[in-house]
């Protein structure tokens, strides 16, 4: 019986569990998780199915439950996903991941090679079904004697139109602690053979709007550093390439006056059992607090009807009440309020919105603009659209890992036909696909 190893029992683990633990052939889970109850839970009494409980930070521990494994799939933060992928290599165990490759990781892909091991990496949703998506697009292009000369691309997790009931426009479908770190980070892409760098201070100043057939119209800001994946992709006559974020409208704007305030700061701290919200926002911007909304509109510089007043309002954030916290940092005081205030009820679904837009070069001067797009919502009372998008097309490339449908070694990420075209193809028969549109174009 093939061994597979889940690292993490989050909030997108559960289609990938109930995917793996309905598979005819005889794959034995173990969930290794630090609150062994999530495990169990996703397990539900499954035969093939064992909970264990596991701190990744006790290596020894960590060691001992990867040596049982064929395989490991790793949904703990991405901050362990190096010290996951040195004991693979150490014990000969495939690894997938749904997260980036950072440098450290692709650095083992000799290694890897040489031990036969499979590293896949970013087979999630974004990223991961955007990769497969993109290069099912390019390769079809490149395969008509075209080239792709312009790809902005651009991914969202939101509430569903229906379930879209705060003023932030935003509900948590993972975890905010990610969602807030990207929130600083620099950007960079190519527009019209020019590249724009965008500083993580600037993140949410610099932003447009997008139609999305199907779904509406959003805030798209850029999604870290797009010049890579002109190589990644294979798409060297392109002059434009960007990856974006989407947002509801009026995101960027509050978000970037919540910057502005400190709350994504995590050096400075307050004993929140003993200071409200309402005095660490004063101390942040040097307010006796006695004003506070006229001193947070001078030091904004908005007027005092302003929707971030508003929201900052909404969260409880100008409150007097005290949190349940201790001594931590504002930026994870602001995690708690946010995870409190922005959460889905029973019954509400979410929104995953993806959305390709390329233009395509052939012979004789023909131009054609290619659209692809998905618009997947979740099911109501079940999985979450973020959570089956994110670990579906992990699990199905474990399985197809597992029995030898896809045979290669060293770190991937889903960018070869070898890869894509049987993830995708299963993808579709779970009702998770894009639609392709093409235009022609008049010079």
């Amino acid at each position: 019986m093939k061994q597979i190893l889940l690292l993490g029992a989050g909030l997108v683990a559960r289609p990938l569990v109930r995917y793996l633990l309905d598979q005819p052939e005889e794959f034995q889970l173990t969930i290794a998780s630090r609150t062994v109850s999530k495990a169990e839970n996703l397990i539900d009494n499954h035969p093939r199915g064992t909970a264990q409980s596991l701190n990744v930070e006790n290596e020894s521990a960590l060691k001992e439950v990867i040596s049982k494994a064929d395989i490991v799939i790793s949904l703990l933060p991405w901050t362990h996903h190096l010290k996951v992928a040195n004991l693979c290599i150490e014990l000969n165990k495939h690894l997938v991941t749904t997260s980036y490759v950072k440098p450290e990781m692709q650095a083992l892909d000799e290694e890897a090679k040489k031990r036969g091991l499979f590293f896949l990496n970013e087979i999630g949703v974004d990223p991961g079904i955007d990769h497969m998506a993109a290069m099912k697009i390019i390769n079809n292009v490149k395969n008509a004697g075209g080239e792709i000369v312009s790809f902005f691309s651009y991914c969202g997790g939101l509430p569903a139109l229906e379930n879209n009931n705060n003023p932030l426009g935003y509900k948590f479908s993972w975890s905010p602690t990610g969602v807030m770190l990207a929130a600083t980070n620099n950007g960079r892409y190519l527009e019209d053979g020019n590249i724009v760098d965008v500083p993580g201070k600037r993140l949410f100043e610099h932003y447009w709007l997008i139609d999305v057939p199907g779904a509406g119209t959003f805030e798209a800001y850029i999604n870290r550093d797009s010049i890579p994946y002109i190589d990644i992709y294979n798409i060297k006559s392109t002059k434009s390439m960007y990856r974006g974020t989407l947002r509801n409208i009026g995101h960027c704007e509050s978000w970037n006056y919540f910057k502005k305030l400190g709350l994504l700061n995590q050096e400075i701290k307050f004993d929140f059992s003993k200071v409200s919200p309402r005095q660490a926002i004063a101390d942040l911007i040097k307010s006796d607090g006695k004003d506070l909304i006229d001193d947070l509109t001078t030091f904004l510089n908005i007027p005092k009807h302003s929707i971030t007043i508003k929201k900052l309002k909404w969260l409880g954030l100008l409150s007097d009440q005290l949190l349940p916290l201790e001594a931590v940092s504002v930026f994870d005081m602001f995690a708690h309020v946010l995870l409190d205030k922005l959460v889905y009820d029973e019954g509400e679904v979410d929104l995953l919105v993806q959305h390709h837009e390329f233009i395509a070069e052939y012979p004789g001067n023909k131009k054609e603009k290619i659209t692809s797009t998905m618009v997947d919502t979740g099911i109501p009372g079940g999985d979450s659209s973020m959570a089956r998008t994110v670990s579906l097309p992990a699990a199905i490339a474990t399985k197809l890992i597992m029995t030898g449908k896809i045979n290669l070694t060293g770190v991937h990420i889903p960018v070869i036909p070898e890869i894509y075209e049987p993830v995708l193809a299963e993808l579709e028969t779970m009702d998770i696909r894009l639609i392709d549109r093409k235009f022609p174009l008049n010079d």
